[in-house]
């Protein structure tokens, strides 16, 4: 039987990390900073304001909300989170959970 192929990125990127455990590691960091890069961009376009009316509610610039909204950014803060959450009336809320089994390779 041949062996299925994925376009899921998630998945191809888990394999490539494989057994290592720092490539792991590092994969599960991306995750995690293009699920917090996705949350504030579906948070501010929930509360219907543009990168601008974001960041100046915060007191900061449009190149720092589009910057914070890039899956490639690795400095978000809880502080910088917490002012965003406030500018749109919510709350940050922080979760410990079991780290991801890894995914089988497709």
């Amino acid at each position: 039987m041949p062996k299925k192929t994925t376009t899921d990125a998630t998945k191809i990127l888990a394999d490539i990390a494989g057994h290592d455990p720092k490539r792991q590691q590092a994969f599960e960091e991306e995750v995690a900073n293009r699920e917090v890069a996705q949350s504030i961009y579906e948070l501010r376009q929930r509360a219907g304001l543009s990168q601008a009316e974001l960041a100046k509610r915060i007191g900061t610039t449009q190149s720092v909300i589009s910057r914070l909204e890039d899956a490639d950014y690795e400095g978000h803060s809880l502080a910088m989170l917490n002012r965003i959450a406030a500018a749109v009336e919510r709350r940050v809320e922080i979760r410990f959970v079991p780290r991801r089994r890894r995914l089988q390779p497709a």
